[in-house]
């Protein structure tokens, strides 16, 4: 068995995803791993306030805070370092992860899309602008992809990925609910195969063994 997972989740909103992998591993689905920290960059962000509900150490860290870069930066690592994270889930964080923090944690920081990714991915493709960018193409599938974070946005190695049916009657809204509850299914299970050590990064492919 891997080391323990000391997992700290970046989310920027309401932290439904983080509920699912909170409910995952105190339900017993995720063993050998805990969240040990829930960092936002929104100081209003449900997600602070699901960790609190949980004890949870969490903080509010945002780039207006700072006037570099490099502080900003600086400040995340060393939260992370105090908490001993040697995993990090971004769940709904609308910032992009500086490379000093994807090389520390290189292939130990994962994501969750609501597309099929490499499709309707990259700078500017969050939340309701996705499914709309969907329904627009007039895609017949839909879905969820957890990745391993890279330098680039929604562009690292695909780990799991999970459809749906585009519906002819969908909106943007009726395509989320769908997507949402996916993404509620294979996050989790992403980040119990990493905790078994089920998954194994080589030559830029994943490889899982069940």
């Amino acid at each position: 068995m891997p080391d323990k997972l000391n997992i700290a989740i970046f989310a920027s909103g309401n932290g439904s995803n983080f509920r699912a992998i909170h409910e995952a591993i105190s339900g017993g689905k995720i063993r050998n791993a805990q969240i040990a920290l829930v960092i936002s960059n929104n100081s209003d962000a449900g997600a602070l306030e699901i960790a609190r509900g949980f004890k949870i150490p969490a903080v509010h860290i945002s780039r207006t805070q700072y006037k570099s870069d490099d502080e900003f930066n600086a400040t995340l690592i060393g939260a992370l370092a105090k908490h001993h994270i040697n995993f990090i889930a971004l769940a709904g964080y609308m910032k992009k992860i500086d490379a000093s923090i994807v090389g520390a944690f290189r292939n130990r920081i994962m994501n969750i899309h609501p597309a099929l990714l490499p499709k309707f991915g990259g700078d500017g493709m969050y939340g309701m602008k996705v499914h709309e960018a969907v329904l627009a193409a007039k895609e017949k599938l839909s879905g969820a992809t957890v990745h391993i974070v890279d330098d680039q946005y929604d562009h690292g190695i695909i780990v799991l990925q999970k459809t749906v049916t585009v519906e002819p009657s969908d909106t943007a809204e009726t395509l989320a609910a769908r997507v949402l509850k996916i993404e509620h299914e294979i996050y989790p299970e992403a980040i119990r195969l990493f905790a078994e050590g089920k998954i194994k990064i080589e030559d830029g492919k994943v490889i899982i063994s069940q």
